[in-house]
């Protein structure tokens, strides 16, 4: 059940205003492409078809971020590269849009061909985004300052770039108080109800496992949120399921990184001195660790980091290579790193985690493991594969794979589509169904429809979470096809965990972090990333003996069930806590 309360219209309106123009000014392609995911097909698709048929107006950009909603990237380079020699804004305007395909080459040969004598400030501001999207921090801070008109993006640039470097938040005076005994904390990125996302399941999962175990749980989401991610009627509480969930809604959002730490500092400050808990709990990124360690060594508290995600690893993965080596790769790493080790205590969701703190000097003895869990609704014995499909409206005969995923490039859905069209002849009833929505959804469509699969792939795009189980227990095999990357090799998510509790077998890419969940031959099958003719062998097999399916999805369940639960991490948690002081209280 969710409730909810007092709505700031005016400080929202203002966020919203204040955000859209941040987006804006910081990269008008990639907000024009987040916006088009926002909205439904049926309206993004027809106004991007027409974009598709400005033909060469301002360069080709307008028709290339029409195919880049579409998801065709090759035919939103061929609209650049048939606009004809650019001058300095169109250049700027070109590169821009180049970057929405994450072509940066193309973005800086544009930029390179106009000599630097007719540099304009369009031309310096689309350089620094492409500075910025190679890494290059201080590059662009420094072709941002080069035109006084581009002032505001270089101040909005040289704050990230203190952020990076490690700005100390400032959390203002304090006025300190006795702590409510067993009362605890928790400062989130997001939440539900207005995020869905496996991050803020787990979070919910954390709360409702502690509140169980007899802690008073509280929760505040960063400064803006909802607000900024699209939801302006957002209230200043939710509660769901009896967990309080507080937002920072301010009159007037910080405009820049670093008065944002220290807003967000200030604002967490007085949300302790309002509740008086006696233990702060945060996540990763690195910015709620260093507002958190702010905030807490200013009231005298110890704190928890939970290092969930590597999130330079991630944007690493998105793009060329030499990311690694970049500045802004290295500096998140050392942010990260410096958090982990500054906490009283650090969770974490896997060995290969583990391994990866240990190796950047966290003691271990102030590591502790709380795997991702099934939430209560995976528990109850799954619906019948036939009654999911009734509750769906899909075909009972069908041979169904597929998964419930974020669509990004580094899930390696692809790789599922391409083993899916090797198996079609053979298979007649195959099909494959992907369950969630992302940056990579459309030009998934376009491969299948290239490979001859449209009509035999289903995307549903989003769907309500109530709706997850039912999607699980649907499919005859569920597939997480990740590619070889670093974050893929060290994050282990949490669909395999609700694919097996939901007693389906499992084949998924053979990484390190993906065999921590998949017991090869027990619970599922691994198959090496990136080969879709040994995942088509895998499933071709597997489809081919409905009794080995039924014996590995019942023992994913069995694991799933006696070593992936809630009540299991609660008690972690609640060693955790001890270990600083902090014992479950007399609820109020």
């Amino acid at each position: 059940m969710t409730r909810g309360a007092g709505t700031p219209w005016l400080a929202n309106a203002r966020a919203t205003l204040r955000t859209v123009r941040g987006e804006v000014s910081q990269d008008p392609v990639q907000f024009a492409l987040q916006l088009s995911r926002r909205l439904p097909d049926s309206v993004t698709r027809p106004v991007a078809g027409l974009l598709t048929r400005t033909g060469t107006f301002a360069g080709g950009a307008v028709a290339a971020v029409g195919h880049q909603v579409l998801g065709h990237d090759d035919a939103a380079r061929r609209a650049l590269d048939g606009a004809g020699a650019p001058g300095a804004r169109g250049a700027a305007v070109m590169a821009t849009a180049a970057l929405g395909s994450g072509d940066a080459a193309t973005a800086g040969a544009l930029l390179a061909s106009v000599p630097e004598a007719v540099r304009t400030a369009p031309w310096h501001a689309a350089a620094a985004r492409v500075a910025l999207y190679h890494g290059d921090v201080t590059g662009a801070v420094d072709l941002a300052r080069r035109h006084g008109r581009n002032r505001a993006l270089a101040a909005r640039l040289e704050a990230e770039r203190r952020v990076l470097a490690g700005h100390r938040p400032d959390p203002g005076p304090v006025r300190g108080a006795p702590a409510v005994p067993g009362r605890v904390l928790h400062v989130l990125t997001s939440s539900l109800p207005h995020t869905t996302s496996g991050y803020a399941q787990r979070s919910h999962g954390v709360l409702r496992s502690l509140a169980g175990a007899g802690f008073d749980v509280h929760a505040v989401t960063r400064p803006g949120y909802p607000v900024e991610v699209g939801i302006p009627w957002a209230r200043r509480e939710d509660e769901v399921d009896g967990v309080h969930y507080r937002r920072l809604l301010p009159g007037a959002l910080a405009r820049d990184a670093v008065a944002r730490l220290d807003q967000h500092a200030r604002l967490l400050s007085a949300e302790v001195e309002r509740l008086r808990p006696a233990l702060l709990h945060t996540t990763t990124h690195f910015t709620n660790a260093l507002v958190v360690d702010a905030v807490a060594r200013a009231h005298g508290l110890p704190w928890v980091y939970e290092v969930r995600g590597q999130r330079a690893d991630s944007w690493a993965a998105t793009r060329p290579a030499g990311a690694l080596d970049s500045e802004y790769y290295r500096e998140f790493r050392a942010r990260e790193d410096e958090a982990a080790r500054a906490a009283d205590a650090v969770v974490t969701l896997g060995e290969q985690m583990r391994a990866r703190l240990l190796g950047a000097g966290v003691p271990a003895g102030s590591i502790r493991l709380c795997p991702n869990a099934v939430d209560e609704a995976f528990v109850p014995e799954p619906p019948g594969r036939a009654e999911a499909r009734a509750h769906l409206g899909l075909d009972p005969d069908d041979v169904l794979v597929g998964t419930v995923s974020s669509v990004v490039d580094y899930e390696g859905l692809d790789v599922l589509v391409r083993a899916v069209a090797r198996l079609a002849p053979q298979h007649p009833r195959l099909r494959l169904r992907v369950v969630g929505d992302g940056v990579s959804l459309p030009a998934l469509r376009v491969l299948a429809r290239d490979l001859g699969v449209e009509g035999r792939c289903q995307f549903t795009g989003r769907v309500p979470r109530s709706e997850a189980r039912w999607n699980h227990a649907a499919l005859d095999v569920f597939v997480v096809p990740r590619r070889d990357l670093p974050v893929t090799r060290v994050v282990t998510p949490m669909k395999t965990v609700e694919a097996s509790a939901s007693a389906r077998p499992v084949v998924a890419s053979d990484l390190p972090a993906l065999a921590e969940l998949v017991q090869d031959g027990l619970t599922g099958l691994l198959v090496p990333p990136g080969d879709d003719a040994a995942l088509a062998d895998a499933l071709s097999g597997l489809l081919a003996d409905p009794g080995r399916r039924q014996r590995l999805g019942e023992a994913g369940r069995a694991w799933a069930l006696r070593t992936r639960t809630w009540q299991q991490n609660a008690e972690a948690y609640t060693a955790v806590y001890a270990a600083l002081g902090v014992e479950p209280g007399e609820r109020p």
